[in-house]
């Protein structure tokens, strides 16, 4: 796998790679986990290793390595957040808002502790990635018997006061316990004002994109659903199972993104270097572009990451000097 890396001139990337698809498998396991514990009359989940395994063509699919050593991208404390006797769950439409709509969430903790917790204090804390705290306060006291659905309040945060793109961390804990739990959610604006620039926008690299990039301008290029190269490759939000090899390429085929933060891009869309939940509209099902035969040097601006049996350089979104002029070209749907 090492060597089709770097036959892809990709091998310096090769930790990033593991960090950014580690980041998403973590995150899938975490809502896989408490969705299973917010489930009525469940009996219990299993997963087959927390490790990965060497064999059947080899499986990176677990949260530790073959020596059952953590990998850098989740660590015990955080593991025990979603997996463990007692855990705060939260139920919610959704994680991507407008500041004109209302943040609600129903909480709930699943109890497989040794006993009931007696008058067990509940608290929240909403906060942004910065530390700047919206809402704290005290939920409920309560007691919590063992089992699940152990419902111990709703909560309502209006988001006018936010008025750029945030995101927002949820945590509820239960005092003098270890248990605590968190979720992420992202905000925008509901009304923002487009700054508009000399930029031709189509959908493919037309006669009339030519002619304005041989004279020195802009073109943005918005191929949802166009692309050629790179259309046998599928993708999803959720990466590859088990692998491609022991499944016959059975898709997806991806394995989550990689993107610089701090990419003028992103300005006012908030992300790390991974995919996370406001990706998913974007990235499910979109089509990649591929790269393989562009020049060694080339960067695609968001770069998902190829299974590991071929790991071509694909990605959906690149800029580029042309002739005279600059193009941005993605292969996400947005203008719908």
């Amino acid at each position: 796998f090492k060597d089709i890396l770097a036959d892809n001139h990709m091998s310096d990337q090769a930790h990033l790679f593991m960090m950014a698809s580690g980041k998403l498998q973590a995150l899938c396991y975490k809502y896989e986990i408490e969705k299973t514990l917010r489930t009525p009359d469940y009996a219990g989940f299993q997963l087959l290793a927390l490790n990965d395994y060497s064999g059947q063509g080899t499986a990176l699919v677990g949260v530790l390595d073959v020596f059952f050593e953590e990998k850098g991208y989740i660590n015990s404390a955080e593991w025990r957040r979603f997996c463990s006797p007692t855990v705060p769950l939260m139920r919610t439409d959704k994680f991507v808002y407008n500041n004109n709509e209302i943040l609600k969430a129903d909480i709930e903790v699943a109890h497989f502790g040794a006993k009931t917790l007696k008058q067990a204090e509940i608290v929240y804390t909403l906060k942004d990635e910065y530390g700047k705290v919206y809402a704290q306060g005290t939920l409920a006291t309560q007691d919590i018997p063992i089992g699940n659905l152990n419902h111990t309040g709703s909560l309502e945060f209006p988001l006018t006061d936010i008025q750029e793109a945030k995101k927002l961390n949820l945590e509820i804990r239960i005092t003098g316990t270890e248990a605590v739990n968190d979720w992420n959610f992202w905000v925008y604006p509901a009304q923002v004002t487009i700054a508009e620039g000399k930029v031709y926008t189509t959908d493919t690299l037309d006669s009339k994109a030519l002619e304005i990039l041989q004279h020195g301008g802009n073109v943005l290029i918005t191929a949802a659903g166009k692309v050629s190269y790179g259309k046998e490759v599928v993708q999803q939000f959720t990466p590859v199972f088990w692998n491609t090899s022991w499944f016959k390429m059975r898709p997806p085929h991806t394995t989550g993104i990689l993107v610089n933060p701090k990419h003028p891009l992103f300005r006012q869309f908030p992300t790390e270097y991974h995919s996370n939940l406001q990706w998913w509209e974007l990235l499910n099902h979109a089509q990649v572009m591929q790269f393989t035969h562009f020049p060694p040097a080339f960067q695609p601006t968001v770069q998902s990451i190829d299974t590991w049996f071929i790991s071509r350089k694909i990605g959906m979104l690149f800029e580029a000097n042309v002739l005279n002029g600059k193009v941005l070209m993605t292969s996400m749907d947005i203008t719908s």
